[in-house]
């Protein structure tokens, strides 16, 4: 056991041997100790200030300069303290203070202080003084100058009349009697002659109309006032519920154009009598076409034309047709024969009670009329001192339209 820890001794003593060999002294012949380069500053980013490059002496060192006193650590300021010959200040005492007390509630009374139940109390009531009258008005009264009167200005004139008419159902004296029903049948119509002059009168017992004597063409056929022919008397068996009389003219004649126009038509040959446009009155069918007349149906109502130039007809039987569209020229054609140049113009109307009759044309025509001519028309006053004697029609005529 001894020898084994000799053996570890000498050992340890070799290894610190070894050692030794690496350990020189001052004097052993060896370089002397070089001193390290100094590193480089701190680098760029690295955090707190860097260090100083020379020894800082102690700021609290032996230098003349006191330290500053160490702060207390109990946190209590340093005060003052007061002293007994300083005077108090006392807080300001000119603040408003609320006064809790109601405005309207009055003082507490002592009971002491009340009246007796028989003591009378004093009137307060202030003496009114008497009421003070205004001065009279003295200021100076100044002339007005007088005002000029307003004159009203000057009604509007009224219109002239454009064209005049006898009332519906004066027929021409000695012709019949008219119809007692005088009510516009049809409004709102197109005027069924499109922009000529046109002459509402009897066509059979006027100049040229075969009854009078005379010719077709005289002036006095082309002049105001208009006159109803519906109901006029004539040979044939036609009636209307709405004529006194039977054999009766179930429609309207109206005449066109000029004196000097009626000449042209009557030296022009049939076919070119193409002078006077005959319109629709109405939107409607074309519902039949006959030897001297054309029918355009209109809902309730069914509108006749007769003595149209049937050579010349702008239209046929199943045409639709819009209210003024040109249906063909006024002439005479009468189915083989001539009468005069006018337009027989007639209005079957469908009634709830009597089915289809003929209907008076003429005010609803004198209403066309104002519209055409964008004026009024005049009514005349009757002449009663005209004798109402009957017109003779000659043995053997026959008069139909």
């Amino acid at each position: 056991m001894l020898k084994k820890a000799s053996f570890v001794l000498a050992a340890f003593a070799l290894t610190g041997l070894a050692a030794c060999d690496f350990i020189r002294f001052p004097g052993d012949g060896g370089p002397p100790p070089s001193t390290p380069e100094p590193g480089p500053a701190v680098p760029p980013g690295a955090p707190g200030p860097p260090p100083p490059g020379t020894p800082v002496d102690d700021p609290y060192g032996d230098t003349g300069t006191s330290a500053p006193d160490k702060p207390d650590d109990t946190g209590t300021p340093d005060t003052d303290p007061v002293s007994a010959d300083d005077p108090v200040t006392s807080p300001d005492t000119d603040v408003d203070v609320p006064d809790d007390t109601p405005a309207d509630v009055p003082p507490a009374t002592d009971p002491a202080d009340a009246p007796d139940a028989g003591d009378t109390v004093p009137d307060v009531t202030e003496p009114v003084d008497d009421p003070v009258t205004p001065p009279a008005d003295t200021t100076d009264t100044l002339d007005t100058p007088p005002v000029d009167p307003v004159t009203p200005p000057e009604p509007e004139p009224t219109p002239e009349p454009v064209f005049s008419y006898h009332a519906p159902g004066a027929l021409l004296p000695g012709t019949g009697q008219g119809s007692i029903d005088q009510i516009v049948h049809a409004p709102d119509i197109v005027f069924p002659i499109a922009g000529t002059p046109a002459y509402l009168q009897s066509q059979v017992f006027t100049f040229g109309g075969g009854v009078g004597g005379g010719d077709q063409c005289d002036a006095r056929n082309y002049a105001y006032p208009w006159r109803d022919n519906f109901c006029e008397t004539r040979s044939a068996n036609r009636g209307s519920p709405l004529c006194p009389a039977p054999k009766i003219h179930q429609g309207q004649d109206i005449r066109v154009g000029t004196p000097a126009q009626c000449n042209s038509l009557r030296q022009a040959s049939p076919a070119d009598r193409t002078l006077h446009e005959a319109v629709a009155v109405e939107d409607g069918v074309i519902s039949n076409v006959g030897s001297y007349s054309v029918s355009l149906r209109a809902g309730g109502r069914i509108y006749k034309y007769l003595h149209l130039n049937m050579a010349k007809l702008k239209v046929k039987t199943g045409d639709a047709v819009t209210a003024g569209q040109p249906l063909g020229y006024v002439s005479n054609d009468f189915g083989g024969s001539a009468t005069t140049f006018h337009l027989h113009f007639e209005i079957v109307q469908n009634t709830a009670d009597m089915g289809w009759i003929h209907v008076p044309p003429y005010l609803s025509l004198v209403e066309a009329y104002e519209r055409r001519e964008s004026g009024r028309g005049e009514e005349v006053e009757q002449n009663l001192s005209v004798a109402s004697v009957p017109f003779v029609i000659p043995e053997g005529m026959e008069i139909v339209e």
